[in-house]
């Protein structure tokens, strides 16, 4: 099976997030990837955009997501990259569930659910210059 590389820039707004679902969802089923897989790398994009929009453009929509798909051999390999504020993902302790659900809380579960959806998930900031994060997911 070849590689298949896929692009695609958004504004950084709510708005675009149907848009990004359906470009994963053709892109990655036209490759041959079941629909349970695509399910949980949409969801895991659709928390990791949201994130972007929130609190690295502060919902500034006139700035840009990167996302960058490629599918080789049953793989997923998702990045997706913004130019606004960095943070570090391993002073994000995964919230304690107990205490959520007394607490009634909403939010805050994105970064443990894509770790969970996901293979392999990956931070990388050039602080001043962009921040990428890489999601891996095998299908099956």
């Amino acid at each position: 099976m070849k590689q298949n590389t896929f692009e695609l820039k958004v504004a950084s707004t709510t708005g675009e997030l149907a848009t990004i679902r359906e470009f994963i969802q053709e892109k990655a089923s036209q490759a041959g990837i079941s629909q349970k897989t695509i399910d949980s790398i949409i969801l895991a994009v659709d928390e990791a955009s949201t994130n972007i929009v929130k609190h690295a453009y502060h919902f500034d929509d006139s700035k840009e997501i990167k996302l960058h798909l490629s599918v080789d051999e049953g793989t997923c390999t998702v990045s997706l990259t913004d130019f606004g504020d960095s943070f570090d993902p391993d002073k994000v302790p995964n919230p304690d569930m107990n205490e959520y659900l007394k607490q009634r809380r909403v939010g805050g579960l994105g970064l443990m659910l894509i770790r969970t959806l996901m293979d392999f998930v990956e931070y990388h900031t050039v602080k001043g210059k962009y921040n990428r994060l890489t999601m891996v997911k095998r299908d099956g």
